[in-house]
This record gives C-alpha cells, structure tokens and sequence, in this order.
C-alpha cells in the first residue's frame, strides 16, 4: 500500500477506520488521556515503534561510564531501521508517571532523534525548550516542564504503557496531536478502502448539514442514506 494515505488523514480517521477493519468499535489499541503536541500543524507520523523507559527522579545507580555506554546503545537502537517502508518512531514511557519531573525531550534530543531519521516521538514524560526545539519533528508529550532534573535511560526494546496505550516493540504506530493507535499489520491492506469509506459516509451528512435549508427532516434523509451504506471487506 501507499503510505503516504496513513499521514494525511489524522489520526481520529485511522481510528474510525480501524473500526470497520475490527467490524466494531473498540476501547483498546490507543491513548487514553490528552496530548500536548510540541507542533500541531504537522502532519500526522507513522511508523516502526521503538521503544524506551526513562526516570528522573532519581539518580542512576549506574556509574557515569556505563550510564553513557547505556545511552549510546539507546541512539543506536533507535538509529536501526528494520522496514524500510515505514521508518522508526520513537515510543518512551516516563517511569515517574504519573508525576513526571524531568524532560527529556528539548533541542538537543529532537535534534538528535531528527537527524537519525526517527518520524516522530509519542511520551508521557515532559517537554521543554518550546522555542528551540525543531519544529519540523512532532513531539507527543503529557506536559511542559523546565528542567531535566535526574532524567536517564533505564532500558529500551522494551515492553511500554504510554497513556493507557500498551506498545511493543515493532508495533506500527501512527499519531497526531490527538494522540496515538496501534495499527495491526493484517490491518494495513484494507485501510485505504476504509478511509475512503469513512470520508464519504461522514460526508454524505456534512454536506447535507451546510444546505441553506437544512433541517431536522433532511437531516433524517441524510442520516438514512449514510447508515445504509455498506462496508465491503
């Protein structure tokens, strides 16, 4: 498929349309509390998730050379792209959560995680440096903060919970400034069909509601003509 149709719709889209892949809706496989988006007007990420965990309330029990072999190993990991046709994205858990203190996203790791070819960051931990950061790289964060305080990498390629979302490593994630869903793999196939379909069944009644004369009955007819659309696998 092309996947370049995944980053222009947003990220709500995905989640309707991810509901006729299921053939219902759903209450898991995507965040659950909001967002603050370091720039909204981007346009949505998608990508390979690649995972981490964070702390900075306290220090490192770790010596200052391994906590930086620690760190390297962390860029490497995140630099390596196993699908070529996705690209990586970073996804950190805060372990200070729900009461994170330090940030580790501001102009020096955006810049980093930028120039090693990473689409973007989903984290319940802080942001910072609002006017330095790049504002070509969208940062999905739970809150601003000033300081950096004791922040460290605890471990990566790991199992993480992100607002409520549970992500492994290699989920295919896709986020905006709404927030962020799983997308199954078995699920990417049908997507283009169902974003289509979703545009025009919501469509059929936006049109509608923008008439001059628009009125309760015509929103009846309207409401009728698009439930009575059928979606085909």
């Amino acid at each position: 498929m092309n996947l370049d149709i995944l980053t222009t719709v947003d990220t709500p889209t995905i989640s309707n349309a991810l509901d006729l892949f299921r053939g219902d809706r759903s209450a898991e496989g995507f965040t659950k509390l909001p967002v603050v988006c370091s720039n909204e007007k981007l346009r949505p990420f998608v990508g390979i998730a690649k995972t981490a965990k964070i702390k900075a309330s306290i220090k490192s029990l770790l010596t200052p050379e391994k906590l930086n072999v620690l760190r390297l190993n962390y860029y490497e990991y995140m630099s390596i792209n196993t699908d070529k046709s996705f690209g990586n994205v970073c996804v950190i858990e805060d372990l200070d959560w729900p009461n994170p203190i330090g940030a580790f996203w501001g102009e020096v790791n955006v810049s980093l995680h930028k120039g090693l070819n990473l689409k973007g960051t989903l984290t319940n931990g802080l942001l910072r440096d609002l006017g330095d950061i790049d504002k070509d790289y969208m940062v999905l964060a739970s809150a601003i903060g000033p300081s950096h305080a004791y922040v460290h990498v605890v471990e990566y390629n790991t199992d993480v919970n992100v607002f409520g979302l549970k992500i492994k490593p290699n989920d295919i994630i896709h986020a905006d400034r709404h927030g962020a869903v799983i997308i199954p793999r078995d699920a990417l196939k049908l997507l283009p069909k169902a974003i289509e379909f979703m545009k025009e069944k919501e469509g059929i009644i936006i049109k509608a509601s923008k008439e001059k004369d628009f009125n309760f009955d015509k929103l009846k007819i309207a409401w009728k003509k698009a439930n009575s659309m059928i979606f085909k696998h």
